[in-house]
């Protein structure tokens, strides 16, 4: 009946267009949704000279897509107009483009602000009214308008807390040493302000961690600011408005300075894979305060060598270790008016190292949210231990009253003994990094006193606390999360609360360790492997707003590249990311396996997005890698090179290796296949028919290569496999195998999972993303769902009933342990929930019209599960599916974007029975010349769906 009234009405509205000889208004209205520039709603400080723009439009109806639009900026909200737009007048465009349209216009001015506007046209020739004025904010565009603002550091290291030390033992070492790290610093300086303020913008960039004061309150919510970066090539300023905060008179800023990533000098040191001092310097920071008075005139405030400098209460800091604050130490109300800082040093200007400052475009790390003591109890030495619940990336939030001088020790950690009785420091303990997990106050006595750490952030959920007089509870305790806000925009639910819980864990572990960069852990190593950054992007895409981020992390990569031998032809040298990206923890050269983020990851961005500007931006960088792996192909075809398929069940890389089952060439060489397709597209996209053929070739010849060197037939059954569960599930994946073994490989791949293993993975992060999707893809659903809920060891289940609330970066037998090694909250284990969405929930971007322009609908699933419902963000909205199972019919609702389209696969069977809204599809398709493709794909323009076969 809906159907048939939208029918009705665009019938009245021809009759109305040929009587009138016009074209009409839509009777439905155009609503606009969201208006986004460079994907972020009115930004402050951008500073790519072409902005994009794209808008999400909410309208009732069938089949509604964009014809055309007209685009309008301009240099005040007044001139916005057709007759007036200063700046740009796009006209009308034929376009069904309504995401990531590029700016044309005259060039934009650093600091200026912008606003703009649009109209489109539906698919009728209907206008829609023009959208709500939005606008922009350019940034500093360049290192000219940083103007006289000077970079400033500490002049001298005043610190004399006995507390101001902390054991370092790493490696070899016979004995701790004690370390002191670069001080805390603390900065201000006071303003004047004789006319009123129209406008005031702050500027800073900190190398190291800042937190910027103004008469005496902070500005901003955001901590650990600004993100890591390769420094001495990229770092990243934020922006404040602070027009409000100021008043006529007299104004205080401070800056608090900590070391962050850039003054780390003193875990990792003894890393035989590191620099050997891995700090850019002591701690610097450079501000610049843009003024505008309501007179007209401006006026800049910036640092430089008259701001007055001190150490403070903050005696210690290591980004590893943790913070010490000596509260004996304080320095009052340092960043307020009139403070009396005669004893104060003046400021170094120094010179940093530096090639390119940039705004921070990626969500601030910020304070997400607090946890309670869950129990409390005293471990085995009689001290108490606090359970918070959930294992997180942050700190402890204190509230003591105790005497002067008393000292409080935190030792955070993730896990308890396996017999409960006491805290397992594990990986918080320091061990390679040499630094154990720490928090340490010093009281100044007399009354209550509260304190959080500002310049660290730990692992944990448990935390040991010495030096109290009360037993903790949650008016002394409190845990934080601290990461990365980036925003949730997707969502899984089933009707099975095992994968339901996978999915949150999964979760858990990738916000744990997003701060600033997607890190592998966030006590040990805080570092960003590239091949566990790959592992669970896609999961990640499905879930979050990740499009600028993916974008920040590519270019950590690119700055991490370093000129590195060919394998084969060792005169030619190309330039190759490390392991690891940003910083001076390198590790070796990347890895085939390891290295693929550089490709996939622009990849995944352009795949979830449909922005091609991440492609065309490292496609030269992308290319000499692909280069440089083709250079390890021996005489067989195959590329020498390979980390391996990283973690699986009882693998240990010096204790038992064997445990690795597939040859880190396989596994390699297939993630190598792929992404020569990859670069084939992407070839293609920046005009390079030249090596668009050559990456078709190669492929092909791959191809051949590996189906001869590694598809064998499995003794004693009439099955194939290539020797492991990670290479068959990556050559099923990735289309490696020949159609006419495609059946023999399955029945392999099954024949381990089932008669040899037992019903169980022996995957590692490589084979453990796709194997559930594989197995759905070839219907083997029901055994998918078998090896994850499973509760013997190993699979998630087993995890899961261990105890753990994120997941391990070992697949270990936790009860036969004294306590659970390694670390427990490693992000490259939630790769495969990405199952859940693509194969549990059905929904796929299109490959070819990537961003979700066009988008597969194809729910494979177990016979376990009976409803599942999903929500997937795109650049045009939400897709929203949820389906219910009630043997035989399956009952689908789905919601297709505006301007999007939607290809349900269905069998030949499912199509005998298919009805949508009520009506069987051959009348539907006759009422509404619906499209399909290949006989058994149904395409479906926007609207709301409700589906039945």
């Amino acid at each position: 009946m809906i159907k048939k009234q939208h029918l009705f009405s665009i019938a009245l509205s021809v009759i109305f267009c040929f009587s009138c000889n016009e074209v009409s208004t839509s009777r439905t209205p155009i609503a606009f949704d969201k208006l986004l520039t460079n994907s972020k709603e009115n930004p402050s400080t951008i500073e790519s000279e072409q902005p994009l723009f794209s808008w999400i439009i909410d309208i009732d109806g069938f089949n509604k897509s964009q014809s055309a639009y007209h685009i309008l900026v301009a240099s005040s909200e007044e001139k916005l107009n057709e007759n007036e737009a200063d700046v740009w007048n796009s006209g009308e465009v034929k376009s069904n483009q309504s995401t990531f349209v590029k700016f044309e216009g005259n060039s934009l001015e650093a600091f200026k602000r912008y606003f703009w506007k649009v109209k489109i046209w539906d698919e009728l020739g209907s206008s829609s009214d023009w959208s709500s004025a939005q606008k922009f904010q350019m940034g500093l565009m360049n290192e000219r308008h940083w103007g006289a603002a000077k970079w400033i550091t500490l002049n001298e290291d005043t610190r004399t807390s006995e507390y101001r030390f902390r054991d370092y033992k790493a490696g070899k070492m016979d004995k701790p040493i004690p370390v002191s790290g670069f001080p805390a610093s603390y900065f201000r300086k006071e303003l004047n302000l004789e006319k009123d303020i129209e406008n005031a913008q702050v500027y800073i960039c900190g190398l190291g961690y800042y937190e910027l004061f103004l008469n005496g309150e902070k500005v901003g919510d955001h901590v650990l600011d600004p993100a890591p970066s390769n420094y001495d090539k990229q770092a990243y300023y934020v922006n404040y408005d602070i027009t409000a905060d100021l008043k006529i008179g007299k104004n205080a800023f401070g800056i608090n300075l900590g070391n962050g990533f850039y003054g780390q000098n003193i875990s990792w040191k003894n890393d035989p894979e590191s620099d050997r001092d891995l700090a850019y310097g002591p701690p610097t920071v450079r501000c610049l305060v843009k003024l505008k008075f309501a007179d007209g005139s401006e006026s800049d405030f910036y640092t430089d060598a008259s701001w007055k400098e001190s150490t403070g209460p903050i005696v210690f800091n290591n980004i590893y270790g943790g913070d010490t604050y000596d509260a004996r130490f304080e320095i009052g109300d340092w960043s307020t008016v009139g403070y009396k800082d005669s004893k104060w040093g003046y400021a170094k200007e120094v010179s940093p190292e530096i090639k390119k400052i940039s705004s921070q475009q990626i969500p601030p790390i910020k304070k997400l949210q607090e946890f309670e003591p869950q129990r409390v109890f005293k471990g085995a030495d009689g001290e108490w231990i606090v359970d918070f619940g959930q294992n997180i990336a942050g700190w402890v939030k204190l509230n003591v009253k105790e005497k002067e001088g008393q000292f409080i020790e935190v030792i955070t950690t993730e896990a308890l003994l396996t017999d409960g009785s006491d805290i397992f420091l594990g990986s918080t303990g320091g061990g390679a990094n040499g630094m154990p997990q720490i928090y340490e106050y010093i009281c100044k006595g007399s009354e209550l006193e509260s304190w959080e750490p500002k310049f660290s952030y730990h692992g944990f959920r448990f935390a040991k606390v010495k030096g109290v007089s009360t037993k903790p509870d949650a008016n002394m305790i409190k845990a934080v999360l601290v990461a990365t806000d980036i925003q949730v925009t997707g969502s899984f639910v089933s009707s099975d609360e095992l994968l339901n819980k996978m999915h949150s864990i999964s979760k858990w572990t990738i916000v744990d360790n997003v701060h600033g960069i997607p890190e592998d852990c966030p006590h040990r190593e805080k570092c960003g492997w590239l091949g566990d950054a790959h592992a669970f992007c896609e999961y990640a895409l499905y879930n979050y707003d990740m499009y600028d981020f993916y974008k920040k992390y590519m270019e950590d990569i690119r700055t991490q590249m370093r000129p590195t031998k060919g394998y084969n032809n060792p005169e030619i040298k190309f330039q190759v990311p490390t392991m690891i990206a940003p910083g001076k923890r390198t590790s070796t050269y990347a890895k085939i396996d390891w290295g693929v983020a550089t490709m996939y990851l622009p990849w995944y961005n352009y795949k979830f997005y449909g922005d091609d500007e991440i492609v065309l931006e490292y496609y030269d960088a992308m290319k000499g890698l692909t280069d440089f792996y083709l250079n390890y192909k021996g005489e067989n075809g195959i590329m020498q090179d390979g980390m391996g398929d990283w973690c699986p069940p009882l693998w240990d890389r010096r204790l038992n290796p064997s445990a690795m089952e597939c040859d880190p060439i396989i596994s390699a060489n297939a993630y190598f296949f792929d992404v020569l397709g990859i670069m084939e597209q992407f070839a293609k996209m920046n005009n390079d028919a030249d090596y668009e053929l050559k990456m078709k070739q190669e492929k092909e010849a791959l191809k051949t290569a590996f189906n001869k060197e590694f598809l064998v037939e499995i003794p004693g059954t009439n099955h194939k496999w290539y020797q492991s569960q990670t290479a068959t599930v990556q050559a099923l994946q990735f289309g490696i195998v020949p159609e006419n073994e495609v059946d023999n490989v399955v029945n392999g791949l099954v024949h381990d999972i089932v008669a040899v293993k037992g019903g169980h993975h022996s995957t590692g992060i490589h084979g453990n993303r796709y194997i559930y999707t594989v197995l759905s893809n070839y219907g083997k659903a029901d055994l998918a769902y078998d090896i994850l809920t499973t509760p013997e060891f190993p699979s998630q289940t087993y995890v899961m009933n261990s105890g753990f609330t994120t997941w391990p970066e070992r697949q270990f037998v936790w009860e036969e342990m004294e306590g659970p090694t390694n670390s427990l909250n490693h992000p490259m284990h939630s790769g495969f929930a990405a199952y859940f969405y693509e194969s549990l929930g059905g929904i796929k971007s299109s490959d070819l019209k990537t961003g979700y322009k066009e988008f597969i609908v194809n729910p494979k699933f177990p016979s376990q599960i009976t409803s599942t419902k999903v929500e997937v963000p795109t650049p045009y909205g939400k897709i929203e599916n949820s389906w219910t199972f009630n043997e035989p019919i399956l009952s689908m609702n789905l919601k297709v974007p505006f301007n999007t389209k939607a290809r349900l696969v269905l069998t030949l069977k499912e199509m005998e029975s298919l009805k949508i809204n009520g009506q069987i599809f051959n009348e539907f398709q006759k009422e509404n010349q619906t499209e399909t493709s290949d006989g058994n794909t149904i395409i479906l323009g926007s609207g709301k769906y409700q589906i039945e076969y």
